[in-house]
Formats: structure tokens, sequence, C-alpha cells
């Protein structure tokens, strides 16, 4: 009759059977862990490439300025305004371009951050 009682609950006689189900939802597991851990390190992957991609072009945006001076020879003595005025344009443009970069430095930060925030994560559910 017990038999009867384990055939009716879906389970054959003999020891065997409950280890080998734990076994199977185990290696189901097991795969849909792996799965997912390559899922998330493909994701950490992307991000990485996408956070360097931008400073590779951040890089590029940055101009070589030689330092020599030279420039503000020939206009500053003949007339102080106009010098003023084109210093003052210059000074306007350079921060607007340092805008720009704190911008997008502050854009890779923010990824950084989530992407250092993602790993923590998935290391503290490993464990």
């Amino acid at each position: 009759r017990s038999s009867d009682l384990m055939a009716g609950a879906g389970m054959a006689g003999g020891p065997f059977p409950a280890p080998q189900a734990a076994m199977a939802a185990r290696e189901v597991n097991t795969a849909s862990l792996c799965r997912i851990g390559q899922e998330a390190v493909q994701d950490i992957v992307l991000r990485t490439m996408e956070i360097f991609q931008l400073l590779r072009n951040m890089q590029q945006l940055i101009p070589y300025v030689e330092e020599d001076g030279s420039k503000h020879d020939d206009r500053g003595a003949s007339n102080p305004l106009r010098f003023a005025t084109e210093e003052r344009k210059e000074i306007i443009e350079v921060n607007k371009k340092m805008k720009q970069r704190n911008q997008q430095l502050k854009q890779i930060m923010d990824q950084l951050r989530n992407l250092i925030w993602d790993i923590n994560s998935m290391l503290a559910m490993r464990n």
C-alpha cells in the first residue's frame, strides 16, 4: 500500500527517485545560474566598453594648446579694448568647453558608479 501512495503522489517505488529529482533540479538551477552569470558578465563588459568609448571620444575633444604666448604680442599694444574683448571671448569659449567636458565627465562617473553598484550587488547575491 505504501507503494500505491507513492505512485499516486507521482513517485515511483524505491529509495533512488527522490535524490534523482533533487539532482535534476540542481542541474537546472546550476544551468540557469550559469546563464544569469553569463548575461551579467556580458552586461558588465558592454557597459565598460561604452564608458571607454565615451572616454576615447572626450580625449579627441581636448585640443592641444601651445604655451608660447606669441599671439598676445601683436595685439596688446595697439588697442587695449580690442585685446580685452578678444580675451573675454576666448574665456567665454573656454568656459563653455569646460562645462561640456564637466557634463561628460559627470555622465561617465555616473555610469561607472552604476556599474560598480551592479558588480557589488552581483557579488553580494553570490555570497
